[in-house]
């Protein structure tokens, strides 16, 4: 049977297009990508019936099933509803985002914050308003596409420089006049590689360039940092960086966005972030569970202990395989194979003997990357490592 039934009707030329497309045909037949779980329990998941040791989730302090989470997100729904049904710049507002906002200012040693329903959403409202015709964005080549869309959304220059190589950033700022208005955008951590960004280095290179700072850390904060403070924190460089955005699906237990800094940034992105204006505030539910994620980091530091842990224990089992994992210095740890035949079959393998990770290969990663995704939460056992230190010895010994 052809994958996609005939159609009768004329067909336009781009309804054509995806109709035919032969990278879409791929995917549907390799089923790559797109899972799903018929259930969730702790760090396992069922998929067709399998249990499997979920290896890649961003849910890196383990909270999205805690006690206290879970009450703050019954408690919302049953207080404000299901949803704001509109925009905070006409009637979306609440106070509970208000809340929000403010304990993640705090928690992030700046002055505001602001919150979006999506973290792609505010990634892109950090650079979006900021950038005008003139200035000039000096982007690490490898920052998320949520980044990079911001940047496509603005009329500035743009130049790339080597991924976490400051001289790089050094070198491109020597082509350019000191007093040019100049965004920099790069990531705290680097979650398809697993790097940390050379704050530091950055800042110092960027010293009388006239440069504006602003860091994506999605995967640092409640990982990096003092309780979890993020990138900023572990280097101690809070004040000198001028915007930090992120998402709330990774340790903080939810869904949505943030962007922080001094209140005057953030009121001028509520004034032109086009993101910001036209997107519907964040949900009840949303905002309850991220602030009492927020809460949690600062009060049991024993998840962030047993996430750092649970993380030497995977490296260990991954080195004693000889394999690749680029370097990794965080709990987001790549399995670099440089084939995608290869990362194919090895995920396969991986799922066979009960191991659920994802896979990346190019253009998503540069070329001769190709790699298994995976990542680790404070929620993995003994008997998880068990079953994944057997599954990995297995998928060497088939497909290396």
């Amino acid at each position: 049977m052809p994958l996609f039934a005939p159609k009768t009707k004329a067909q336009s030329t781009i309804y054509g297009r995806c109709r035919s497309d032969e990278n879409t045909k791929l995917r549907l037949k390799y089923a790559p990508f797109y899972d799903t779980f018929e259930a969730q329990k702790g760090s396992r998941v069922w998929k067709d019936g399998q249990e499997l040791v979920l290896l890649s989730s961003n849910d890196y302090l383990g909270l999205t099933e805690h006690p206290k989470v879970l009450e703050a997100g019954q408690k919302a729904l049953r207080q404000w509803g299901s949803s704001s049904t509109g925009a905070r710049v006409a009637n979306g507002g609440r106070q509970y985002h208000l809340r929000l906002e403010e304990k993640l200012a705090d928690f992030l040693g700046k002055e505001a914050a602001h919150v979006h329903s999506a973290g792609y959403l505010s990634c892109m409202s950090a650079i979006q308003p900021f950038a005008q015709r003139g200035d000039l964005i000096l982007v690490d080549r490898n920052v998320h596409s949520s980044l990079w869309s911001g940047i496509h959304n603005t009329n500035a220059r743009v130049e790339k420089f080597s991924h976490n190589k400051p001289a790089s950033l050094t070198k491109a700022l020597s082509f350019e006049k000191p007093e040019t208005p100049k965004i920099l955008v790069f990531e705290g951590v680097y979650s398809m590689e697993g790097h940390i960004a050379p704050v530091p280095d950055f800042l110092e290179a960027s010293t009388g360039q006239n440069v504006f700072t602003v860091m994506d850390d999605a995967h640092g904060v409640g990982v990096l940092g003092n309780q979890g403070r993020g990138t900023a924190e572990h280097f101690g460089a809070t004040d000198q960086l001028d915007l930090v955005c992120g998402s709330l699906s990774k340790a903080l237990a939810s869904v949505g966005g943030y962007v922080a800094g001094d209140r005057c940034l953030i009121e001028y992105l509520r004034s032109y972030s086009k993101q910001t204006l036209f997107s519907a505030a964040i949900s009840p539910v949303q905002a309850a569970c991220a602030d009492a994620a927020l809460d949690i980091l600062q009060t049991e530091p024993e998840h962030l202990e047993q996430l750092w842990q649970n993380t030497r224990a995977y490296r260990k089992i991954l080195e004693d395989l000889n394999l690749d994992t680029w370097g990794s210095e965080t709990p987001a740890i790549p399995v670099v194979l440089g084939d995608k035949v290869k990362v194919y079959y090895f995920r396969k393998a991986l799922m066979k003997k009960g191991v659920f990770t994802t896979m990346s290969i190019a253009p998503a990663v540069p070329p001769g990357k190709d790699l298994i995704r995976s990542s680790i939460s404070a929620r993995h056992t003994a008997e998880d490592f068990k079953i994944i230190a057997d599954a990995f010895a297995y998928a060497v010994k088939k497909v290396l």
